[in-house]
């Protein structure tokens, strides 16, 4: 595949895929819906993430939105209607959780390349819980989040509460969860649940730059990257320095940073 020529791999549908640059975009794609993660959003959605780490051309994940809302959530209209994965015994439940709500957990956490999130409108309940679980987000300015599961007598079933207390700390998260704030881009950005903030207009072409920033790095080193800084935050400094001079020599006695440094030299 071309990887300087945008090729949509999917034309229309729920969720709209593309490569180009080394970045892979997903777009949600039901903005008459805001984007709500119903059963068929769920499985579109967790289908084009997990054929990521399968395509050599790609080296970051742009996940963005079409229409006003990244992504409100659960489909309230579907779960009053009893269409809705919430529906039946607690054990069918849980099974469909699993095995459909946390492909999209799992294929976001396992994604061996960075992924950069473009929150515009609403992300709120398990479209703010998909966000968070993306490395980076980038904002517009009309950009509003609220971890709001407890609006609707529910706690949130994707991992959310993990993302969240991760990032914006255990008591900050409690808070949101236990109020279901509102909050705008600005207040996300000081709680570091996003590192930019951009006008309206602006927010898919900064994000796709970001992209394609973090994608022109060396592909062998930009994954490693990425493991080193997530394993890093969890481990003791003696198994951090392991990890790195591990991954470091690994990295010296390969092809891709002699020509890097040759590039760089240049």
């Amino acid at each position: 595949m071309n990887n300087t020529t945008p090729e949509w791999l999917e034309a229309q549908g729920l969720v709209l895929t593309r490569i180009a640059n080394g970045v892979l975009t997903v777009t949600l794609n039901a903005p008459k819906a805001g984007n709500a993660l119903d059963v068929a959003m769920t499985e579109a959605l967790a289908n084009a993430l997990e054929s990521a780490n399968a395509l050599p051309d790609v080296h970051c994940v742009l996940l963005r939105s079409s229409g006003r809302h990244f992504c409100t959530g659960g489909n309230v209209k579907d779960m009053d209607a009893g269409a809705d994965l919430m529906q039946g015994s607690v054990e069918a439940v849980r099974e469909r959780l699993t095995g459909s709500l946390h492909r999209i957990t799992r294929a976001l956490h396992s994604l061996q390349v960075p992924s950069v999130a473009a929150v515009n409108g609403a992300a709120v309940g398990a479209g703010l819980d998909v966000a968070l679980m993306c490395d980076l987000r980038i904002a517009s300015e009309n950009a509003r989040f609220a971890e709001s599961f407890l609006r609707l007598g529910l706690v949130s079933g994707i991992g959310g509460a993990w993302f969240l207390a991760k990032i914006v700390g255990a008591a900050k998260a409690m808070e949101l969860t236990l109020t279901s704030e509102f909050i705008d881009a600005r207040s996300a950005l000081d709680l570091r649940i996003v590192s930019h903030v951009v006008p309206d207009d602006e927010l898919h072409t900064e994000a796709e730059a970001l992209a394609e920033k973090i994608a022109a790095s060396p592909p062998r080193a930009l994954r490693m990257a990425k493991q080193l800084v997530r394993l890093s935050a969890e481990a003791p400094l003696s198994m951090a320095l392991e990890i790195a001079a591990s991954m470091q020599a690994i990295l010296l006695c390969g092809d891709e940073h002699k020509v890097a440094v040759r590039r760089f030299l240049e």
